[in-house]
């Protein structure tokens, strides 16, 4: 059990790190990394979590999607065009499987509708 839990901090310390560069460094996407940090951490210990919670990391870019109410269009614009910029490199090194190259369209496609349509964009009086 110990094992699971150290695990889970390990996991959650790296993605916590990796999350704080996607803040400042415009193509590494913050919001997946810090999501895996919230998720790790509250499988592994109670302190942590409510740590990374009260963190201004955490409320500035998961603290309204994980309540439900959703994320600013500046966020949602650029989680898109992180995306679409790592998967273009994905779709121009796959010139050989086109297999691939469809998949990758597809995920692409399904990740740009969810964020449009799925997920609701705050007005532009809650973004400040």
């Amino acid at each position: 059990m110990k094992l699971k839990k150290f695990f889970y901090i390990a996991v959650g310390c790296l993605s916590l790190g990796l999350g704080a560069l996607g803040a400042v460094l415009p193509l590494l996407p913050a919001f997946p990394f810090l999501l895996l940090a919230a998720c790790c951490f509250g499988k592994s210990s109670q302190r942590l979590h409510r740590w990374f919670t009260g963190t201004r990391l955490y409320k500035e870019n998961l603290e309204s999607y994980v309540q439900g109410k959703g994320m600013t269009k500046k966020a949602k614009i650029r989680i898109m065009v992180t995306v679409t910029a790592l998967m273009s490199v994905g779709f121009v090194l796959m010139h050989q499987v086109p297999v691939g190259q469809i998949v990758l369209g597809g995920v692409w496609a399904f990740h740009i509708l969810y964020f449009i349509f799925g997920v609701k964009t705050l007005p532009v009086r809650q973004e400040e």
